[in-house]
């Protein structure tokens, strides 16, 4: 290894001399060179190498040629402002001579900063750095794109070779194929190299998307270069061309500056001949251009033809390109989605949007009426979707529809519509017809309904949207735990907001607790969570309702098992209990919960801390509870470490080294793992 990094560092020696030489580097500061390289040398030699290793020398490296490039225009300046100041005393007579000895000295200057080994030996150096990082590494992607971007601005011309090793070790990776045809097109300038190594990464990856859409967007790109260079040489280029009115008036008015080379006449017939001629070639320059996007397509659809996401870029790319005579592709691009994906809810929501955008810009007189049209075009495809696919999703995709359309101010709003003079009264009933089809069709699921309430309550119509709730709790949706918090919201707030009510009355009261026991004791606790903590924080100051809401609770725990949810409720019930009675009611709460079957490890830990606190506070009969809980924890979880590691470290702060060390002897025989607790006192 010694051997290998004396070997490197004597390979710098030249470098070394030339800085040393040029006056950009002091021999201390070489010295110091050497010695991080020598360092950094031995970190990459040592058995394993870490790829930081490798970044941190690359780091180095650059932030040194860096400095030297900085010193280095510094001198150069330096000696420039050196050979323009005036000389001391009175110039020469002779002009011309002082001229020459000017001359001679900035041909010196410039034959002494002419490029040398230092120069290019740090770009050097760190392209051999990556080189062994890459063949360390082979399979850190991450690398291999610093190690092409390196070379990409540095304009080196390992570029290509490092592009086939990176593609060799990943042929799977549409990322690299992509880069190495992006970097042939644009910085090669070599199209077909590109379009070769498009072609190569669609045999490789033929699953890839982004593979396909960049494959268009290239050959897109290169027919635009073509119609520019067509532009540039005076063709004409209308079949290229959506609109090719103005360019065609333009050129009339200024035929003189298109002169002909020979100005001599010529026969009337030949300007027809020669511009079928012209013509034609447009033709069949077009006809290429479309059928290699054609071909393109085809193929994307025959690789990937369930992707709805693909085809739909598909359309967006041609769609925002200036190529004629595309609309015939656009109309089969629109025709195969319908035939593949009319099951798809998906395909329905995308095209009932798509209609918003595909109208022409008109005057702001107009701008009511095409809003109008653009609306109802959607409206047309949403009601064609809900006949074919009558189910919840695609009546979910409607209701958000209207709703984006409806509410500018939310995050997926349809802006369209923003600056327009519509009122949002004049959709309702429509979008509440959409409710009620749903409805009546069986579709209406929990979200839908909460959505159909919350849509009366933002139109201010409090009765019917509590009439609404009411009926769906009672009938198809009696289960759906987030309906039934959205009925009891409204039903607190209706009696707190009533005029004239500055408290809830007993027969206000007694009738919310209907409505909250039929829902807790049909639901379990993991469902009904949320309505939980709102009962008790309701009923939370009389006892007669709020103990019959834990006798409702014993049984729902029982059936809930050791769940967060039940640990969760039964936690927040002793908490009140805690706030309001003291400990001592909130210890024989917390004894009752844990008398059923199997209670939440959360819930005995949350007990435990309880009586720990006060055992912290001198209470020695806490301290006592707090071991017959962890106790009772341990009989139930013994595997639980975190447990154990507690109940040990309970015993270092309040009990005795003979309770502490018992603890651990328990621990070690139970977990057979002598590391699962530090070790006992002595």
């Amino acid at each position: 290894m010694a051997d290998t990094v004396q070997y490197r560092l004597e390979r710098m020696t030249d470098e070394l001399d030339d800085l040393e030489r040029r006056g950009l580097f002091t021999r201390a500061e070489l010295s110091d060179v050497v010695r991080k390289r020598r360092d950094f040398e031995y970190r990459l030699r040592r058995h394993s190498p870490l790829r930081q290793d490798f970044l941190d020398y690359i780091a180095y490296e650059l932030r040194l040629d860096s400095l030297r490039n900085l010193r280095k225009r510094a001198i150069i300046r330096a000696a420039a402002d050196e050979d323009d100041e005036p000389r001391d005393g009175a110039r020469s007579s002779d002009d011309e001579e002082g001229g020459g000895r000017k001359r001679k000295k900035k041909d010196k200057s410039k034959k002494k900063w002419k490029k040398s080994v230092s120069d290019v030996a740090g770009v050097l150096r760190v392209l051999d750095i990556y080189r062994m990082a890459t063949v360390r590494f082979k399979g850190d992607l991450d690398l291999w794109f610093r190690y092409l971007e390196f070379c990409r601005d540095k304009k080196h011309g390992r570029m290509k070779q490092v592009l086939a090793q990176a593609i060799r070790f990943h042929p799977k990776v549409p990322g690299l194929w992509i880069y190495a045809a992006a970097w042939e097109f644009d910085q090669n300038l070599n199209v077909a190299a590109a379009r070769a190594l498009m072609q190569s990464g669609l045999r490789s990856c033929p699953q890839s998307e982004d593979m396909w859409i960049e494959y268009l967007r290239m050959e897109l790109t290169y027919l635009n270069k073509l119609k520019a260079r067509k532009v540039a040489l005076g063709e004409d280029v209308k079949t290229l061309q959506k609109n090719d009115k103005d360019s065609g008036q333009w050129k009339e008015e200024n035929k003189e500056l298109f002169m002909p080379l020979n100005e001599q006449d010529e026969d009337p017939k030949e300007p027809g001949l020669s511009g079928d001629a012209l013509e034609e070639k447009e033709d069949l320059f077009w006809r290429q251009g479309l059928l290699i996007i054609q071909t393109i397509y085809q193929g994307a659809v025959e690789a990937l033809p369930s992707s709805l996401t693909l085809r739909k870029k598909f359309l967006e790319i041609l769609n925002s390109v200036d190529l004629a005579h595309s609309d015939e592709l656009k109309l089969e691009v629109l025709d195969d989605l319908k035939r593949d994906f009319y099951h798809s809810e998906d395909y329905w929501d995308w095209l009932a949007r798509l209609q918003l955008s595909n109208s022409n810009s008109s005057s702001n007189s107009n701008r009511k009426d095409a809003i109008s049209n653009r609306l109802n075009r959607s409206i047309q495809v949403y009601d064609e979707a809900v006949r074919r696919l009558s189910n919840s999703k695609m009546y979910s995709l409607y209701a958000k529809f209207w709703m984006d359309v409806l509410y500018p101010d939310r995050e997926d709003s349809i802006t369209l519509f923003e600056d327009s003079e519509f009122d949002a009264s004049e959709f309702t009933s429509s979008i509440l017809k959409v409710y009620e089809n749903a409805e009546s069709c069986g579709c209406l699921t929990e979200d839908l309904a909460c959505q159909y309430i919350s849509l009366y309550l933002k139109l201010e119509r409090l009765e019917e949207a509590k009439t609404l709730a009411e009926k769906l709790c009672d009938g198809p949706l009696s289960n759906a735990a987030k309906l039934w918090s959205l009925r009891a919201s409204m039903e607190i707030n209706s009696i707190a907001t009533a005029p004239g009510s500055s408290s809830l009355s007993k027969e206000n009261l007694s009738s919310l607790f209907d409505l909250f026991s039929t829902v807790l004791s049909k639901l379990s606790v993991t469902e009904t969570e949320g309505l939980w903590h709102m009962a008790m924080k309701l009923f939370f100051h009389d006892k007669v309702f709020f103990e019959k809401l834990v006798k409702i609770s014993t049984l729902s725990l029982s059936l809930a098992g050791g769940s967060d949810s039940g640990a969760s409720v039964s936690s927040a019930i002793v908490g009140w209990y805690l706030q309001r009675d003291g400990m001592k009611h909130a210890r024989k709460m917390y004894k009752r919960f844990l008398a059923l079957p199997r209670p939440s490890l959360k819930f005995m830990q949350y007990c435990i801390e309880l009586e720990a606190n006060l055992a912290s506070l001198g209470d020695h009969g806490a301290l006592t509870n707090a071991r017959r809980l962890y106790d009772s924890a341990l009989d139930l979880y013994p595997q639980e470490r975190e447990v154990w590691r507690n109940y040990y470290n309970l015993e270092l702060k309040m009990g005795t080294s003979e309770s502490a060390n018992a603890v651990y002897s328990r621990a070690r025989k139970v977990l057979g793992d002598s590391t699962a607790l530090t070790a006992p006192r002595s």
